[in-house]
């Protein structure tokens, strides 16, 4: 199934976004590890738009729809015991039919939990993180929501990322 990502864009507006030229900052930020792959904490993050429908709302979709050049800037919580029977997603720009039939696809827990079990890695950060990934104005999302994950996963001493883009 096609994927439109400007679809409540109108056409001139998603033209322009399609043709946008969007300059690549260099050098790209890169910290290598400081110690072994087995002793590592990792945290997971996602802007496929999940979330836990037990524990947290959904993405803002409908005021998406309202002013289609804004999208939800704020994150939601996953637990890395959650079921997948918890998870929901709610994202206008991707097709979420196979991530509502396994997570692992955007969020690789139970990936993660089996390395942490085979020693592979140290260990899996409690809470994870899905953002919602159409951000067409990032200000409030690099002001406020991204330093606010950054600061929860420094509290639990996560080492490592791995971010899954939608």
């Amino acid at each position: 199934m096609p994927v439109d990502s400007f679809k409540y864009l109108p056409r001139s507006i998603a033209a322009y976004y399609q043709t946008l030229r969007v300059d690549r900052v260099d050098p790209i930020p890169w910290t290598a590890l400081s110690k072994p792959l087995r002793e590592c904490r990792f945290g997971l993050v996602t802007t496929a738009g999940i979330y836990d429908r037990e524990r947290e709302p959904p993405f803002d979709a409908e005021r998406e729809k309202r002013q289609p050049i804004w999208g939800d800037p704020t994150y939601r919580r996953i637990r890395r015991d959650v079921m997948q029977s918890q998870i929901a997603a709610s994202h206008l720009h991707i097709n979420t039919r196979d991530i509502l039939a396994d997570v692992n696809i955007v969020l690789p827990v139970r990936r993660f939990v089996a390395l942490e079990e085979q020693g592979v890695i140290g260990s899996l950060a409690s809470v994870n993180y899905s953002f919602m990934g159409y951000q067409p104005n990032t200000n409030e999302w690099r002001e406020r929501y991204a330093p606010e994950v950054v600061a929860l996963m420094k509290d639990e001493a996560i080492d490592a990322v791995l971010l899954t883009p939608a």
